[in-house]
């Protein structure tokens, strides 16, 4: 009897190293190498939008869900409802980052990430957005499968990209040994900074090392950056920003103005 219990322990002990070793862990010289097969990590990021949203930004908001398996969704939340019941909604939800999409005047997109409930939080002006359906585009990827995440390296240059850097990799990375992901990579998420912006693309690895666009991909322009959920005070404030009403009004009083020729004639 002593003889069996021994060996069913052994198994046990072994499975308990496992779990208690973690990703990345410094492995002493001659030890082997436990697989962990527990999933530790228990990041849930709600992506929902607020009503009165367009086709094309829904459609985005469909894509990144597909490509988030550790993402939840919810109805969509009313626009007269102020931004801090957000918080609330992803409490009931058990998520503990967010991604929501608003818009204003049915024209102009505004994405928010945020770590609920405490923060940062940063808000968006989302720009040239194309979708996996429409793009049509000839790469493909297994879903459910983990994302390789690639930033430019002028991210690491200032604290307020260093900040959002952080923020991305908790959203976009998909935890370990999720239940609904697969256990490889087969694609990568990029972030690249141009024009004072963010470009996010997504690439399929294919087996000769060469990558074909799958999409979607979509431009942040930063608006701020705010020390609470949804609110707060604001840390960063993007001084390359200009909102979409001061642009359509400098474009109106642009076509408005008369023209040389006619003001001689």
């Amino acid at each position: 009897m002593s003889g069996k219990g021994k060996a069913k322990s052994a198994p046990r002990k072994r499975k308990r190293d496992a779990e208690e070793q973690e990703e990345g862990e410094v492995v002493k010289a001659g030890e082997p190498l436990l697989k962990r097969t527990r999933w530790v990590d228990k990041r849930r990021v709600l992506v929902f939008c607020s009503r009165g949203i367009t086709h094309r930004p829904r459609h985005l908001m469909l894509d990144m869900r597909t490509l988030l398996p550790h993402s939840k969704s919810d109805t969509k939340l009313d626009r007269k409802d102020k931004l801090f019941v957000v918080n609330e909604v992803c409490e009931l939800r058990n998520c503990n980052w967010c991604v929501f999409l608003e818009m204003r005047k049915k024209k102009d997109c505004f994405m928010w990430l945020s770590a609920t409930p405490h923060g940062p939080s940063a808000k968006f002006l989302v720009e040239n957005i194309h979708t996996m359906d429409e793009m049509k585009m000839t790469g493909n990827c297994l879903r459910g499968s983990r994302p390789i995440l690639s930033f430019d390296a002028k991210m690491d240059s200032t604290p307020h990209y260093s900040l959002l850097k952080a923020m991305f990799s908790n959203v976009f990375s998909v935890p370990f040994n999720h239940p609904k992901s697969k256990p490889f990579h087969d694609h990568v998420f990029t972030f690249s900074l141009l024009d004072n912006r963010i470009w996010f693309r997504n690439f399929q690895i294919l087996e000769d090392d060469n990558l074909v666009e799958v999409g979607p991909k979509f431009c942040l322009n930063l608006v701020r950056i705010f020390d609470g959920s949804f609110g707060g005070a604001t840390i960063y404030e993007s001084p390359t920003y200009i909102s979409p009403n001061e642009d359509r009004r400098e474009m109106a009083k642009a076509s408005a103005r008369p023209s040389p020729h006619s003001a001689k004639t």
